[in-house]
């Protein structure tokens, strides 16, 4: 049977995959753009600006979407090994440090649109800061989302001890295992 919180957090991950590679590829599509309007001494004014906005996107929801699936890198090792409650404990006051931590970024990213309301991109003036500063608070704000989603699952392994860095290792072998057996036959 499926949780309420296994479908919220499997829609939330295609969500932001679809948006994750759509500004991926758009962020490639205004490159390569960029790149022949130069070859042809003709650039784009406002590739500079939308290119370095887009890349921050980029790294604000995929960062998210990292979080979703666990993908950060960490000290999994470290919790795994310790006796059960000190595993526990790591867990808990990491997660209290990570939440923490994105809540400041996202009060003090909401405090900083306010700031930014009445100023323009200099390259296409009719687009606010605040639409593209938007990505810290709504980033932080999707990231605690995500790691509460994932929060059960990695309660789960952690209470058992598993090791999410080796079991990655071990899958990655096992899949090239599989590839070159394909390979051969």
């Amino acid at each position: 049977m499926v949780s309420n919180i296994d479908r919220t957090r499997f829609f939330v991950e295609k969500l932001l995959e679809v948006f994750t590679v759509f500004l991926l590829l758009s962020l490639t599509t205004i490159v390569l753009a960029a790149v022949a309007f130069r070859a042809f001494g003709s650039s784009l004014i406002w590739y500079d600006e939308v290119a370095s906005i887009g890349l921050a996107w980029l790294t604000f929801y995929g960062a998210c979407l990292a979080a979703l699936k666990r993908a950060h890198m960490g000290f999994p090792g470290i919790v795994a090994s310790a006796p059960s409650a000190l595993r526990s404990l790591l867990f808990i006051v990491s997660e209290l440090i990570v939440i923490g931590f994105f809540l400041v970024i996202a009060y003090y990213g909401y405090l900083v649109l306010d700031i930014l309301a009445w100023d323009r991109l200099v390259s296409i003036p009719s687009v606010s800061l605040t639409v593209t500063q938007s990505a810290i608070p709504i980033g932080a704000a999707l990231f605690i989302v995500c790691e509460l989603l994932s929060l059960p699952g990695a309660w789960k392994k952690m209470r058992a001890g598993v090791d999410s860095e080796h079991e990655a290792i071990e899958e990655a072998i096992r899949q090239a295992e599989e590839d070159l057996k394909e390979h051969r036959a």
